[in-house]
């Protein structure tokens, strides 16, 4: 009976003492929207069209659903152990030429995106996976 009484007090104590530890859980980068730089918008002048704009920036994130003429440039960047970083620029055109940009955000810093080996096809040059795909089965590494 002593020895029932021993082994339960030991499992329970066990039990007791497991749920004191504290596993981190792992956490990536959430990155979302149009990647933007101050080497893209110093780029952008008034009287641009919206052909050029788009060369120069991309397809903007957000239209207005009422206005076409403003186009919204929204990034945003969760570190997973971090800050939120968030930056927009919000361009207004008028007979479509580029009238207004307006700034949010921190365009000077560099956003330094990890490549993180996770789940997903592997970014090229990254040295993850084999670059036998692109030359098809049985082809051998592309030169």
């Amino acid at each position: 009976m002593q020895n029932l009484i021993k082994t339960v007090t030991f499992s329970v104590a066990l039990a007791l003492v497991s749920g004191c530890s504290y596993v981190g859980v792992y956490k990536r980068d959430l990155v979302q929207g149009n990647l933007i730089t101050q080497d893209m918008v110093s780029q952008l002048e008034t009287g641009m069209t919206k052909e050029q704009v788009r060369y120069v920036m991309g397809s903007p994130l957000l239209k207005g659903p009422f206005n076409e003429d403003r186009w919204d440039y929204v990034f945003y960047l969760d570190e997973a152990y971090d800050d939120v970083e968030e930056k927009r620029v919000t361009l207004t055109f008028q007979n479509d030429r580029l009238t207004d940009i307006e700034r949010e955000g921190d365009l000077e810093d560099d956003v330094a995106l990890s490549n993180q080996g996770g789940p997903g096809p592997a970014v090229e040059g990254s040295g993850a996976g084999s670059s036998t795909a692109a030359a098809g089965p049985g082809y051998g590494p592309v030169e």
